[in-house]
């Protein structure tokens, strides 16, 4: 026999949300005492601020423009390469992915993709190397293996939650993608992704080896955990978060010496679509809306910690412990009010790009506990997965086995950022190396054709109108143009929330072209034809 793999993701969870990553609102003893005894990785970051790209990284092992998977609306080629698939076949792990998985465009009404077609008619798998899958993605939509057990169990509950990306305003402050939800916690989702997990691994033999992806939802909006919970936070008794500027005059001063696209999403100017609601305006979002979708936020959390205990008990009553390894990470961060924002998108900023990464080895694998400060990416997982079975990683994978202690030769970490919209055509690179994050920004490649175009030109009116298309065949448009000599610069130690933009200071030039160098020394070559957007989300 050898060593399981429990890998736990979270959707869009903030580096500081976990008590053990200096989180004080949050209770997650559960992830807290897998740090204590394992591995906290304080410098873990996404290779992309946005789901498909991470979550692609994560199972290829592979930098975005490799994978080409370079925003929501790409779908991984089915044929891509799968941690899981090479686990399967060389170390004959068996292996599922209960939850969200978000290879494939989640805007799937056709159900053109294989996670729609499975969802829609119960089948689960195989899928991607993963001999079973039971999917979810946010709420009761679109319809996945949740939404079929919904409708079977608690159809009263269907329309309990808020429909991702929409308009729709609730809660107490009548916050936007909001809600105080009447469903009970046993059947949201993220107690049945716990459920679904602790369901299969009951059917595995003791002797089993297995990799197991448990992919919660949460915390990534909407704000509509169970209204039975929210007694966890009082969302009056909240703060505003510590990066938020705190007054819009001092919004818009720091801001606006970032490059123009952060002022004129504040201000409403640049409708920011690649990563949240159209309906989003964020100068009209009132501190107690903040303080609301915070508390929300936080009660998400503490039910995600909850299910992960309980499925580490199951876990430890199959007499499993010893040889288990247990991972606990996310796709990417939340602005959750820091400057002054909401959702993700072009934002290359700590908040976004900083994740949790926790690794408990295996108990019998004798390995101490240790914090690791050094950068590492999304891109090192697949190999370290590979290095826990016992097989060599692949040469199709790029990263390489996480440090297991601190004191490593880790040096840099990489993300990027490319426009699903043509009528946006953003492009940002960034390196965090030497406690410094830099980010160029390349020039705009705006209504460039990417294959989003035929999607647009096939909307009917009324879908036209709710999305602000109106006639351009290039979908919706943003104001700002950058011609390559933008960019921000931040000495983290410094300016821990980034509000002192030092891209232009003359000071920092040398910093700034060293750091720039590395970043595209360090980056693979990217594709030689990239791959068609298919849907805007």
């Amino acid at each position: 026999m050898g060593r399981n793999i429990l890998f736990i993701t979270t959707d869009q969870q903030r580096y500081d949300s976990l008590g053990c990553n200096g989180g004080t609102i949050a209770r997650t003893p559960v992830v807290d005492g897998l740090a204590s005894e394992g591995i906290n990785f304080r410098g873990a970051y996404c290779n992309s601020t946005v789901c498909t790209p991470a979550r692609s990284t994560i199972l290829t092992g592979q930098y975005i423009r490799t994978h080409g998977a370079i925003a929501n609306g790409v779908p991984l080629p089915v044929d891509a390469p799968s941690v899981a698939a090479y686990l399967g076949e060389r170390a004959g792990y068996r292996t599922a992915l209960l939850g969200k998985a978000h290879f494939e465009p989640g805007l799937d009404l056709q159900a053109d993709y294989q996670e729609t077609q499975l969802g829609r008619s119960g089948e689960t798998g195989p899928m991607r190397g993963f001999e079973h899958v039971e999917l979810v993605m946010h709420g009761a939509l679109p319809p996945l293996h949740y939404s079929r057990w919904l409708q079977e169990h608690h159809p009263e509950h269907m329309g309990s939650y808020v429909r991702v990306l929409s308009a729709e305003r609730g809660g107490d402050t009548g916050m936007i993608e909001t809600k105080n939800n009447p469903i009970p916690r046993a059947w949201y989702h993220t107690d049945w992704v716990a459920d679904r997990t602790v369901a299969y691994l009951d059917g595995l033999a003791a002797d089993d080896d297995w990799f197991v992806w448990m992919s919660f939802p949460d915390p990534h909006h909407p704000w509509d955990p169970p209204a039975e919970e929210l007694h966890r936070v009082d969302w009056h008794d909240l703060p505003l978060p510590a990066g938020h500027p705190g007054s819009d005059e001092a919004v818009r001063s720091v801001l606006e010496r970032k490059p123009a696209h952060w002022l004129a999403c504040w201000e409403g100017r640049f409708i920011n679509q690649e990563g949240g609601p159209a309906s989003y305006r964020p100068a009209r979002v009132t501190d107690d809306q903040f303080r609301e979708i915070n508390a929300k936020t936080h009660v998400m959390n503490e039910l995600i910690d909850e299910a992960c205990g309980r499925v580490l008990d199951r876990v430890a009553a199959r007499g499993w412990t010893d040889r288990t390894d247990v991972f606990f990470t996310t796709d990417h961060g939340e602005l959750q009010g820091d400057l002054g924002l909401l959702f993700k998108g072009p934002f290359h900023v700590e908040s976004l790009m900083h994740i949790p990464l926790v690794w408990r080895p295996a108990p019998g694998a004798a390995v101490s506990a240790d914090e690791v400060n050094e950068p590492v990416g999304q891109v090192d997982l697949a190999p370290t997965f590979c290095q826990i079975a016992g097989v060599s990683p692949p040469d199709w994978m790029q990263g390489a086995a996480l440090p297991r202690a601190g004191g490593s030769d880790r040096e840099r970490a990489l993300c990027e950022w490319d426009s699903q919209f043509p009528g946006y055509g953003m492009h940002l690179r960034s390196i965090v190396r030497d406690g410094w994050l830099c980010t160029a920004y390349e020039p705009t490649t705006r209504n460039q054709p990417n294959g989003l175009e035929r999607w647009f030109a096939n909307l009917p009116p009324q879908v036209r109108e709710l999305l602000g298309v109106d006639d351009n065949p290039m979908g919706p448009q943003s104001p700002i143009d950058y011609d390559g000599t933008e960019g921000e610069l931040y000495n983290l130690a410094d300016d821990p929330h980034q509000f002192e933009n030092l891209w232009d200071d003359p000071n920092h030039r040398s910093t700034r072209r060293d750091l720039v160098a590395d970043l595209y020394d360090s980056l693979p070559e990217p594709r030689p034809e990239p791959l068609l957007v298919a849907r805007p989300a």
